[in-house]
């Protein structure tokens, strides 16, 4: 779980809407035991429909076609809103970005101060971690395996 969480890869959070579920692939941070990414009241929706019902899940995965590794990492828990943290914010946008906040895209450089950003801290209640990886070559039972669930052949 440690080494799938420490890659910068995306949390794709789970809300509820009233017309419906909803999915949105986040950045994030893991630390201190909670997944912090976050959310802009401007230009998106997920925070206020954490506002209104907190209960999420976080789905992460880290797939690599080439070598057929694939590692599941699956939270159900709860989340809530909180102010920046100048310095939690700075290390999950470092994660993505790299350190020289010189070089970051202006869509980034922006955030820290802007009260429209708020951090969203997703609290893990239970998790799934599965190894799902599969090997290169290996037979597969037709209707199986990635060259399924990308509609393409997988290169061999």
């Amino acid at each position: 779980m440690e080494e799938v969480l420490a890659l910068p890869l995306f949390a794709h959070l789970a809300t509820a809407s009233k017309e419906g579920p909803r999915d949105s692939p986040l950045w994030f941070l893991w630390e201190a035991g909670s997944i912090w990414t976050l959310g802009n009241y401007d230009g998106d929706s997920f925070p206020r429909r954490v506002e209104a019902d907190g209960r999420c899940a976080v789905g992460i995965v880290d797939f690599d076609v080439a070598t057929g590794r694939v590692l599941h990492v699956g939270f159900r828990g709860h989340a809530v809103l909180t102010p920046q943290e100048p310095g939690r914010v700075r290390r999950l946008l470092r994660r993505y970005l790299g350190p020289d906040e010189s070089g970051w895209d202006s869509r980034f450089t922006g955030i820290l101060g802007d009260e429209s950003w708020v951090l969203l801290r997703f609290d893990p209640v239970t998790a799934v971690v599965r190894d799902q990886s599969y090997q290169l070559g290996a037979p597969q039972p037709r209707g199986t395996g990635p060259e399924v669930a990308t509609g393409r052949p997988v290169p061999r």
